[in-house]
């Protein structure tokens, strides 16, 4: 995955969620170091976590020296300020950068694989933007090419990657991530994934 970064958003305070959603456990991980240990394994580089929020806490149980990890001071000014600290990151760490992908720290099924298969998908194709498909909408992770960048860094508020999405597309590919609709927002989903998880043990 030459040139591209993975940017993942650590940076919200889990309102519906009561507590840092980022520090649950799945499988022996937290769903926060599952996507970092995913994003690594993909072979992106760099790899970006972008903390806000109870930025100590969740710094310190980071499990990976293979990182950078930002503070975003801005976190309350909403998503918006995460892409543009993790971006404007991701370039200065290489100027060379050519794509990235954003992710999120929610999604307990994402896989390095999910992330080669976007960057297989834009190398193939002539589209500059490549989501995940699932549940009938299209959105994280995503990956958007150089040609995106200044949208991204134009983003504000509680503006996300999915605005622009939608505003490009015709220039928009996807890939096929069924469980991608499984993301945590609150104490009810977090109890559903258990349960699965202990149906299928």
């Amino acid at each position: 995955m030459n040139n591209t970064a993975i940017i993942i958003l650590a940076a919200g305070n889990s309102t519906r969620f009561g507590s840092a959603k980022q520090l649950i456990h799945f499988n022996n991980k937290t769903l926060l170091q599952h996507v970092i240990d995913e994003a690594i394994d993909s072979g992106a580089e760099p790899v970006i976590v972008v903390t806000g929020f109870n930025a100590h806490e969740i710094s310190k149980k980071i499990k990976s020296n293979k990182i950078e990890i930002v503070f975003n001071k801005n976190w309350k000014e909403g998503m918006a300020s995460a892409i543009v600290s993790g971006l404007k990151n991701a370039i200065t760490l290489n100027n060379g950068i050519e794509k990235i992908i954003i992710a999120v720290c929610d999604q307990p099924f994402v896989s390095a694989t999910i992330f080669q298969q976007l960057y297989e998908r834009q190398e193939k194709s002539v589209q500059h933007i490549v989501a995940c498909s699932y549940a009938e909408t299209i959105g994280t992770p995503a990956l958007f090419t150089q040609k995106y960048f200044d949208a991204l860094l134009s983003l504000q508020g509680n503006e996300g990657a999915k605005k622009i999405l939608l505003a490009n597309k015709d220039d928009v590919a996807t890939i096929d991530f069924p469980q991608g609709n499984i993301d945590i927002d609150t104490q009810d989903d977090y109890k559903k994934l258990l349960d699965k998880q202990r149906h299928v043990l």
